[in-house]
């Protein structure tokens, strides 16, 4: 009997071992490298494009900074959805997967990743502005 219980035993252990190392832990990222990550599949524009959309009409805007951000200022006409409730939010206010979407924050990192987002949650036609808000301001170009 006793001579199956240890062969049960390192039966069992063998077992654990090559289930374990089938088992692989996520790679552990930063916040820079998730923006990197982002930006490989979704499309940067300069500030300079942004404004030319933005005079050509037909784009939506959408500013993904946190309110008090937003108040102080932000493109005129723009949507605003805060970069953590867009996933629950931008279907009932740009319900349009076809919609021409430039996406923006303050300089560009959260931007990134709602465009991230947005490309995953089927929208078709999403750009974000290289270096946000703050690029937009510089430039001088109209701000309500």
């Amino acid at each position: 009997m006793k001579k199956y219980s240890v062969l049960a035993l390192a039966l069992f252990l063998g077992f654990s071992f090559i289930v374990s190392g089938c088992i692989t832990t996520p790679e552990v990222m930063t916040a820079k490298d998730l923006v990197a990550e982002a930006n490989e599949h979704i499309t940067n524009i300069p500030v300079s494009v942004a404004k030319e959309f933005f005079d050509e009409g037909g784009y939506i805007f959408l500013d993904v900074r946190t309110a008090k951000e937003y108040k102080m200022g932000h493109i005129p006409g723009a949507v605003h959805i805060e970069r953590g409730l867009l996933e629950f939010q931008i279907n009932n206010q740009i319900p349009d997967k076809n919609a021409q979407l430039v996406v923006y924050c303050k300089v560009g990192g959260r931007g990134s990743l709602a465009a991230h987002t947005l490309v995953r949650m089927g929208y078709e036609n999403v750009i974000n502005i290289e270096d946000g808000w703050v690029a937009w301001e510089k430039a001088g170009y109209p701000v309500e």
